[in-house]
């Protein structure tokens, strides 16, 4: 899924479907729209459409009953999320791996999560799991957050060993990327 903002209708979802068979556009209960093309299709032909359709996507949305509509800039964050979401997808499994290959550290599977509690977390199985918000960080920030999960694979707590290795690993600057980390918010969006 790809976010797109029309000039007209705002902001769009895009998804390239297997099981499309056709170009579709849908309204939500909440307004927003979802533009969905085949898996052969091209998105300039979905576009296309969608510009056809323009005034028929506002003519349902005038329909909806106003409590029902998302306001845009809640529209706009959700969006914004999801382009998170497809960026994270493609940039953070690479920079776990490059950096995991570079430490000589294994961890299981790397999922990416629209999580606000914490940054990043490992569990006891090693698998990580990454907020969509680590995009929001500077490169070496998110590399300081994946390197703080590597070495939860080999403590599996915040001991006075498992700070050790993080601080060897960081170059020593353990308490001064911690700090300046704490300055960054998952609810910066």
């Amino acid at each position: 899924m790809k976010n797109y903002r029309d000039e007209i209708i705002g902001d769009v979802t895009l998804c390239r479907s297997r099981r499309a068979r056709r170009i579709t556009v849908s309204v939500r209960p909440d307004g927003s729209v979802r533009l969905t093309y085949p898996w052969f299709g091209t998105q300039r032909d979905a576009l296309a459409f969608l510009t056809q359709r323009r005034e028929w996507v506002e003519r349902v949305r005038a329909k909806l009953p106003p409590e029902r509509l998302v306001p845009r800039d809640e529209a706009t964050r959700r969006a914004r999320i999801e382009a998170l979401r497809h960026e994270a997808k493609e940039v953070l499994p690479e920079r776990v791996a490059t950096i995991a290959d570079r430490l000589g550290m294994r961890y299981g599977r790397v999922t990416i999560r629209a999580s606000r509690s914490k940054w990043a977390s490992c569990s006891a199985r090693n698998d990580l799991s990454l907020s969509v918000f680590m995009m929001l960080l500077p490169e070496h920030l998110r590399d300081f957050v994946i390197v703080h999960e590597l070495c939860h694979t080999v403590h599996k707590n915040h001991s006075r060993e498992f700070h050790a290795l993080v601080d060897s690993l960081v170059g020593g600057r353990e308490k001064e990327l911690t700090r300046e980390l704490r300055r960054h918010s998952t609810y910066d969006l």
